[in-house]
């Protein structure tokens, strides 16, 4: 671990940080998230056994996947869901990146990374990313590339349209939603690879579908699949 500057700390002193999940201060080693709420976070432990596990099966049929997991449920109204929430809504990309290194530090250990060539996080259409300023997706890529190694490729496939968010959509509409607005971009680059798919939040699995399928146009791809967050079906 680095040791704290005087500067952070000072900074720390004058506008203290807060935990995303429950709004008390952090010490100057926390980030984003308290040790408190680290340890009660409602995780999934799907890394346990990433080829058969709840958010595995949303793909199974549908597209060979090899390796699912998410770091933790996600439930609306649930103080963890402060995470993604303020992650997407209120500016804070760096939620992402400590995230997914809090993330890829906790399933390094249990080689879940293990022939995994390469990271796509899932596009934003160019009107969301100009109204957010930052792919929330690419920033836990970010994250989880620091800690593995892996490259981040951004430039394989790309999201052609915005058909508007997902959140109150049933699972037949979330399909529809995205079904086309995917498209790929340079099969070459990724030909003989396992890419590991990266999203915030997975609950029906629909748009890592959409993207899956792109993706499976370029020759011999092997694809797993990695989300902070898990939604309950």
């Amino acid at each position: 671990m680095k040791p704290i500057s005087f500067w952070h700390r000072l900074l720390d002193l004058i506008a203290p940080r807060l935990c995303v999940v429950c709004g008390r201060r952090l010490t100057v080693t926390e980030e984003v998230i308290c040790a408190k709420c680290n340890f009660h976070l409602p995780r999934t432990d799907f890394h346990r056994d990433a080829y058969d596990n709840e958010m595995a099966r949303l793909f199974w049929g549908q597209i060979p996947i090899e390796k699912a997991s998410a770091l933790f449920y996600y439930e609306a109204h649930a103080e963890s869901a402060n995470i993604i929430y303020h992650l997407k809504y209120k500016n804070h990309p760096e939620i992402g990146e400590v995230m997914g290194r809090l993330m890829a530090k906790e399933l390094q250990s249990a080689g879940f990374f293990d022939g995994i060539d390469g990271i796509v996080p899932v596009p934003l259409a160019r009107k969301r990313l100009r109204q957010r300023g930052y792919n929330q997706s690419e920033e836990i890529a970010r994250g989880v590339s620091e800690v593995t190694g892996l490259p981040v490729c951004q430039q394989v496939v790309c999201r052609k349209v915005f058909q508007g968010s997902q959140t109150s959509k049933g699972r037949w509409e979330r399909n529809e939603n995205v079904e086309h607005v995917f498209e790929l971009v340079d099969p070459e680059a990724i030909k003989g690879q396992h890419l590991l798919i990266v999203d915030d939040v997975v609950t029906t699995g629909a748009t890592i579908l959409a993207c899956a399928k792109q993706l499976l146009k370029a020759p011999d791809v092997r694809l797993s699949v990695l989300a902070l967050g898990y939604t309950k079906s």
